[in-house]
């Protein structure tokens, strides 16, 4: 599959085995935030994530989540400075590298609180069906954009303005 085909998604809550099925299932590439202390098996072994972090910072492939039958590859990074590592849970091979796919979430997380609870809500919305979550989020972020869009202008204008008047 060619980088234009695959559907790749970053996503910004702690994993279940049930998220993982549900993006491996999908086709989705995913890179999802595991806690520290969640139980693996791996390679005939029980190990934690929290255990993978400290002993693999490699990571390992093809762990099973929890005896769920979920089986995905775990990824770590943890940099200097920071009080704890990122355990990744990701569809490609686990390096420090892929792990920091995880990070592309930043540039995004705010818009993400704001459709979560601060400003529209989806958690309270109570929609089950994926196909009418996905619309409407479509149709908030149309609108966000052009609220967004109209404050930069009007923003654009005023100094424009000032300009003219020789401000």
């Amino acid at each position: 599959m060619s980088p234009s085909e695959t559907n790749s998604h970053v996503l910004w809550i702690y994993g279940t085995a049930q998220l993982i099925d549900w993006c491996q299932k999908a086709g989705w590439s995913y890179r999802i935030r595991l806690k520290g202390n969640l139980t693996l098996s791996h390679e005939g072994a029980e190990i934690t994530t929290g255990e993978v972090a400290t002993h693999i910072p490699n990571g390992v492939k093809g762990a099973e989540l929890y005896g769920s039958g979920v089986k995905t590859n775990i990824g770590v990074l943890h940099e200097k400075g920071h009080k704890e590592p990122w355990i990744i849970a990701m569809d490609a091979a686990p390096s420090a590298y892929t792990a920091l796919d995880y990070g592309m979430r930043w540039g995004i997380e705010n818009m993400f609180s704001d459709f979560k609870s601060r400003g529209f809500g989806l958690m309270q919305s109570q929609i089950q069906k994926p196909d009418r979550m996905e619309r409407l989020i479509l149709i908030m972020s149309m609108a966000l954009y052009w609220a967004t869009s109209c404050g930069m202008f009007a923003e654009t204008q005023a100094v424009v303005d000032g300009l003219k008047r020789g401000l």
